[in-house]
């Protein structure tokens, strides 16, 4: 901690006596400057304590000689007195009571030396605690970063170093916070992290000093330190040093995950093209714990942000990886209820699921949970089961917007006809169809005579250039109906 005028005034042996400025005794001393110019002001860079046994100074000239060193931001004054002065003037105590400067006597048996000699002592002190107080940092953030604590082990020890509150942002949102309830304030810095572009910027919040600093991974990524005061050399260096530790840190974290993703594809791969039993061997191989067969496979489909917010919700949990534009898990029953309450937490994202299968059929499971997805997809639900999906039959399978372009095309000559009011001829196809070609039940149900009805199919077969008699046209004709 920095020598203060009050700590310099409570050293007994140099006899200093403080006149003016009792309140104003905590200043920190940052030098002392013994000088008898009456303006030393060019010589000064603010902070220090200056000496002077008055040789130029009277009770005309003090009071803007006082002035002067206010304005040169001095923490205070040493007058000597025996020399020039048996007595500090009367005006210059008087002036620095009016505009706040302390001052203080110094007897003629305390040499100036001795008054510079205690404050080095103070200052060298006072520095090596900084230097050794930031190489501790330096080893906790690094031996924190290098450990199992990871990024918000860091963010932890960062906030007790500091004796404030850590925020990390991705953006403008909050991924980790020291401690947890520090999150309560990223939404009031949601403005300036907006206008951040990269560096450092220092401003006030609620009373606290708040720092926000980018990363050296990505202007992206932004530390935000809170505290109830501004942070000193040893704080802003412990700053500078997690920094560079959490952009270490990510860094690696960015890499691991990059890597675990691409084996997890690759296993995925592997599992599709029939090599489950190397598939397993590669998982357990990496420490990971395969599931117990028989699984439930499920596929996922969205936008690419939520399938990222997916697998990073689930990571851990089961066995997820990202497959071409869907997420792909497996794993016991179990776990499609937790995974669809993860999508549905997220948002935008639409899942099949299948099974149970065996390894060695993992890539039926795997094309049937697709179709799921897709179907899902196309009814806006956040999950459909396979055997859901091929219950509804064959048409189920065939996609929406597919079957109903193909139906448009196919049935395009009779509809027209139909507009012309000359005839229902896909009424009728579709009812002759729907009672296997008997023209009786058909023309009944219809409400016209029988010939009327082989009319109508007739002029539907010359206008389909089809020939109806076939089981093949009349399966397409039906499903065509259906759309």
């Amino acid at each position: 901690m920095a020598l203060t005028l009050a700590g310099l005034a409570a050293e007994r042996p140099l006899g200093l006596r403080v006149l003016t400025g009792d309140d104003l005794l905590d200043r920190p001393v940052g030098w002392v400057h013994p000088t008898e110019l009456t303006d030393p002001q060019a010589f000064l860079e603010g902070g220090e304590l200056l000496l002077t046994t008055g040789l130029a100074l009277d009770e005309e000239t003090s009071p803007a000689y006082v002035r002067r060193l206010v304005d040169a931001g001095v923490a205070g004054l040493g007058f000597g007195v025996g020399l020039s002065h048996e007595a500090v003037p009367r005006s210059l105590v008087t002036t620095a009571s009016e505009v706040g400067l302390p001052v203080l006597e110094v007897p003629r048996e305390t040499p100036f030396i001795a008054i510079t000699r205690a404050v080095s002592r103070a200052v060298a002190a006072d520095e090596y605690a900084t230097t050794v107080r930031i190489g501790r940092a330096q080893q906790e953030l690094t031996r924190t970063a290098a450990g199992k604590g990871g990024p918000a082990g860091v963010l932890r020890k960062l906030a007790k170093l500091v004796d404030g509150w850590v925020l990390l942002f991705d953006r403008t949102t909050v991924t980790e916070s020291a401690p947890p309830s520090a999150r309560a304030y990223g939404a009031s810095l949601r403005e300036k992290l907006e206008r951040l572009r990269t560096g450092t910027r220092a401003f006030s919040l609620d009373g606290q000093e708040v720092v926000l600093q980018t990363l050296d991974t990505s202007a992206r990524r932004v530390l935000a330190v809170g505290t109830a005061e501004p942070l000193d050399t040893a704080g802003r260096h412990i700053v500078n040093t997690a920094v560079s530790v959490l952009s270490l840190a990510l860094e690696q974290d960015r890499a691991q995950a990059a890597a675990r993703e691409a084996l997890r594809t690759g296993l995925v791969d592997l599992l599709v093209g029939g090599q489950a039993e190397l598939a397993l061997r590669v998982l357990a191989a990496t420490g990971a714990e395969p599931p117990e067969p028989p699984w439930s496979v499920l596929v996922f489909l969205g936008p690419p942000a939520a399938r990222r917010k997916l697998l990073g919700a689930v990571e851990g949990e089961l066995f997820a990886a990202r497959a071409g534009a869907s997420v792909v898990a497996f794993g016991p029953a179990s776990v499609a209820e937790p995974v669809a309450e993860a999508a549905l937490r997220i948002g935008g994202l639409h899942g099949g699921v299948a099974g149970p299968v065996a390894p060695r059929d993992f890539a039926a499971g795997l094309q049937q949970a697709e179709l799921a997805a897709r179907a899902a997809e196309a009814e806006d639900k956040i999950l459909v089961s396979a055997a859901e999906h091929t219950g509804r039959g064959l048409l189920a399978l065939i996609d929406p917007a597919v079957a109903r372009i193909h139906g448009d095309h196919l049935l395009g000559p009779l509809r027209r006809h139909d507009e012309t009011g000359r005839g229902d001829l896909v009424e009728s196809l579709r009812c002759w169809l729907e009672h296997h070609g008997h023209w009786d039940t058909a023309a009944a149900r219809l409400g016209v005579h029988r010939h009327t009805l082989r009319n109508r199919i007739t002029k539907a077969q010359d206008l389909l250039g089809r020939d109806l008699d076939a089981p093949g046209v009349r399966a397409e004709l039906w499903v065509a109906l259906q759309t």
